[in-house]
């Protein structure tokens, strides 16, 4: 092969293409099938304690196919009115994750907040006054179909605030092994922000239930990609009793503020804990159905996981998936930043928040030595029912080199994050995988 046709592999896709390959390749390492524990020979360790650049005290300790964390990080930024620092997967249509560490407030501000399209967003001049802004109630299980303008949902109806989480159902795709086709989020497709609006079941009332309903749909004003007016980007919906809920929302209000325009200003759906898929942007109608919801990505393959555990890589037929509700348990840590340097003198203090769809996160454990050993955390009640939990740890290092601070939480039904991704799907959701970061102690 001439100079000219040699192709550099970047560490990414070297993973993303076989884990364990690369290990081979840049580390020598070997895996074992039981413990999925890597084998560092003398020279591959030289070689990762070079790249690192320190020694690695739990180096027997560390899983195989994983880039070490100090590795993982990247600095492409992507600019977009409003927003801050996020790394762009997609431009057709527009998504962008958020890095870990910008994501340390309570509460996710409006610059930090993930952006995930399915479409093209209606152009700002097209929305206009957005009191103006119609949102329309029918379905053949609603009894009394009716049209408000976002004036009359803000007079009629009473205003509630929650604080929500928001995720992704492909958060974390990045990592299945074989890949997933689809944006290649990492961590970052997630977000907790107080949402202010009024209840749906209040306006689901107000517009009379049948006694047959049983879900309900979405609508909302993105184009498809197509350009094609007779084509829904995306219709998805939930159960009436998700609908039902006090917390489930009809939004206009973001932490106090507009909702930002890439979020779905200037109304949208909020049914926190489950795929952000089920939380419409650009809302302009609702469908109070006698059937599951038949709009376009609610047909599995879209968000939909295989009813039983497959092979990675095995073709599983459409009738055996079933469509994801509630969110996996799964935490963050977002300080320090990943790749620090620390004094071995101190103590370090890190925390994140942590999430558990529609329940609550009981405990949060950290690990520095690769998951071998845990230690508790202290956890903080959400602020309201599905919201984020804020937890902290106080971590001493036993002598320098370079570490890796992991972080496991537990769910109120004893479901804890698996140390490794979880179980390989064809489409590439619930990543719930420990999250990490790196730590040189000096």
């Amino acid at each position: 092969m001439s100079e000219k046709e040699q192709k550099t592999v970047g560490i990414h896709e070297l993973y993303r293409k076989n884990p364990q390959e690369a290990d081979k390749q840049l580390w020598g390492r070997e895996v074992d099938p039981g413990t999925r524990r890597g084998f560092l020979k003398k020279s591959g360790l030289a070689a990762m304690v070079a790249f690192i650049g320190s020694s690695i005290p739990f180096a027997s300790k560390m899983p195989g196919g994983l880039i070490p964390a100090a590795l993982a990080d990247t600095t492409e930024a992507f600019g977009i009115d409003g927003k801050e620092g996020l790394r762009i997967l997609n431009d057709r249509p527009i998504n962008a994750e958020t890095p870990p560490h910008l994501l340390d407030d309570n509460l996710t501000p409006a610059k930090y907040f993930f952006v995930r399209n399915n479409g093209i967003p209606p152009a700002l001049e097209t929305i206009g006054d957005p009191a103006k802004w119609m949102l329309e109630i029918g379905g053949e299980s609603c009894l009394k179909p009716t049209k408000y303008t976002l004036a009359q949902l803000k007079e009629k109806f009473k205003h509630h605030s929650y604080a929500l989480t928001l995720e992704c159902g492909g958060n974390g795709r990045s990592e299945f092994d074989p890949p997933a086709k689809g944006n290649q989020w990492s961590t970052g497709a997630v977000g907790c922000a107080q949402w202010t609006g009024v209840r749906l079941k209040d306006v689901l009332k107000d517009c009379g239930i049948a006694d047959d309903a049983v879900y309900i749909g979405y609508y909302g004003a993105d184009a498809h990609l197509t350009g094609d007016p007779r084509k829904q980007s995306i219709s998805r919906g939930v159960p009436m009793i998700k609908a039902l809920e006090d917390e489930s929302l009809i939004a206009w209000g973001f932490n106090g503020e507009d909702i930002p325009y890439q979020n779905g200003y200037p109304l949208r759906l909020v049914t926190g804990g489950w795929p952000a898929s089920t939380s419409g942007k650009w809302l302009n109608k609702i469908v109070v159905r006698n059937q599951i919801h038949d709009g376009a990505k609610m047909a599995a393959p879209s968000y939909s996981v295989p009813k039983r555990s497959v092979a990675p890589g095995t073709k599983v037929a459409n009738d055996d998936m079933v469509t994801i509700e509630s969110m996996p348990v799964k935490s963050l840590v977002t300080f320090p930043k990943s790749g620090i340097t620390h004094s071995l003198t101190e103590s370090l203090t890190c925390r994140g928040h942590a999430w558990a769809g529609d329940i609550s996160v009981q405990n949060v454990d950290v690990s520095i030595d690769f998951g071998a050993t845990w230690q508790p955390a202290d956890v903080k009640n959400p602020i309201n029912r599905l919201a984020w939990q804020h937890w902290q740890a106080t971590l001493k290092f036993p002598q320098p080199g370079y570490y890796e601070v992991w972080v496991k939480a537990t769910d109120s039904e004893g479901k804890s994050q698996p140390m490794v991704v979880p179980n390989w799907n064809p489409k590439g959701y619930l990543n719930n995988a420990c999250h990490r970061i790196a730590v040189q102690v000096v």
